[in-house]
């Protein structure tokens, strides 16, 4: 699997984004991560990873390109049967990729998705209002 993040000024959550990949049961993986032209500390920190585990892979761009394309950078370094998408700010449960490769490869599926769990700073649930006015949490 490889790991596609984009990050711009990151560095309040990109050890916790490494650390849900790190920590995952399913352990062949490659994570990019692609800097879109930082200008705080998250290529010293992401440095700081890759100079541990080199699964861990940095692209640095020259110039801000924004996330779509910063992302297709990712896909075109990508040498992971799969590709999976991480921004930067978020974190995955430690068992996402065993489960969803699994069942990638049970169902012979080229593409799925999972559902996702908003979290605020604090990492505490978000509690927000669905289309029809009613309270959900998503």
């Amino acid at each position: 699997v490889s790991v596609i993040t984009p990050a711009y000024n990151s560095q309040n959550f990109i050890e916790d984004t490494i650390d849900s990949v790190l920590n995952q049961t399913y352990s062949h993986w490659e994570m990019i991560i692609i800097d879109d032209f930082s200008n705080d500390d998250t290529i010293e920190i992401i440095k700081k990873y890759i100079a541990n585990d080199d699964r861990i892979k940095l692209i640095k761009l020259k110039y801000n390109h924004g996330a779509a394309i910063t992302r297709n950078y990712g896909i075109e370094s990508a040498r992971g049967q799969f590709h999976a998408f991480l921004d930067s700010d978020d974190c995955w449960n430690s068992e996402k990729l065993a489960k969803q490769v699994k069942y990638m490869k049970r169902n012979e599926y080229i593409f799925t998705y999972t559902s996702y769990e908003r979290i605020d700073e604090r990492g505490k649930s978000v509690l927000e209002c669905g289309p029809s006015g009613s309270s959900k949490i998503s």
